[in-house]
């Protein structure tokens, strides 16, 4: 907490932004009291930010821990710096466009939304924009058919529920039976494809990058004009290079976790080498 301030210092702005800061690599998840630990507010202050943060989008909470939703993007790339997601995977990306000539994104699971956290863009006309920041209902995309068959049965219709904030009207609207059971596919292959489920011209193949945990917290897409570019070449072409890139960003991920940390203010001689 800040202990010098002037008139005009907020101070309840200032323990929002010090609950958002205090996740991290280290620290993706917190219950209220390691919150209130790590920023030093006491439980009840703690709590009403928490809650005030998830009202406005910026914090999810499941079984009594919090974690922070990329909306957080919103407030200058603070979501991304917390994974240092971009980082690990831009080489990968970059070597996948090259092969492919197509662009190819990263996402992560917003409520019923995906969103884009990462992306490597070659000049093409599609029929929708993307860019860092945009959300698409989950369903209907290849990034969102991975992340959502990794939930488990109650969550998924827990996320579903939530209405979805992109202001997109998707062609795909399958029910529930059919939604299961593509998923149910999905997830027994470890992969999945889009064709033209979101709007007319966009077809795209995706696969999940998991931490070091196996815990999948990311998908990976090549994303193709339908017109020029065949299911065929997505999956026999394309699908073999996808998931050689997934498991490469994935490995990368687990070991930059699971990097030696060094702590503010210790004496580098006193840290055994490992």
């Amino acid at each position: 907490m800040h202990s010098e301030t002037g008139p005009d210092f907020i101070e309840a702005l200032a323990r929002g932004l010090n609950v958002i800061r205090a996740f991290g690599p280290l620290r993706p998840t917190m219950t209220l009291s390691e919150v209130a630990a790590a920023t030093g507010l006491a439980r009840p202050t703690a709590r009403r930010m928490l809650l005030t943060l998830e009202e406005l989008g910026y914090v999810r909470t499941c079984h009594g821990e919090f974690s922070l939703t990329p909306r957080v993007l919103e407030l200058g790339m603070a979501y991304i710096g917390s994974t240092n997601l971009w980082d690990i995977a831009r080489p990968h990306m970059k070597q996948l466009v090259e092969r492919t000539n197509e662009s190819s994104s990263i996402a992560q699971l917003d409520g019923a939304d995906i969103v884009y956290v990462a992306r490597v863009a070659v000049p093409k006309i599609i029929t929708i924009a993307v860019t860092i920041g945009t959300r698409f209902p989950a369903l209907q995309t290849s990034l969102g058919k991975v992340l959502l068959a990794e939930l488990p049965a109650d969550e998924l219709e827990r996320v579903l529920a939530i209405p979805s904030r992109s202001g997109i009207a998707p062609l795909w609207r399958p029910g529930a039976q059919e939604r299961n059971r593509a998923l149910c596919e999905i997830r027994e292959r470890g992969w999945a494809i889009a064709d033209e489920h979101l709007a007319y011209g966009i077809r795209s193949i995706a696969a999940p990058l998991r931490d070091g945990t196996n815990r999948v917290v990311a998908a990976l897409n090549v994303s193709v004009h339908a017109a020029e570019t065949s299911i065929e070449t997505l999956t026999e072409q394309y699908l073999p290079w996808l998931l050689e890139t997934a498991s490469a960003i994935s490995s990368d991920w687990a070991r930059w976790q699971n990097r030696p940390q060094m702590i503010v203010g210790t004496d580098p001689s006193s840290i055994p080498v490992v």
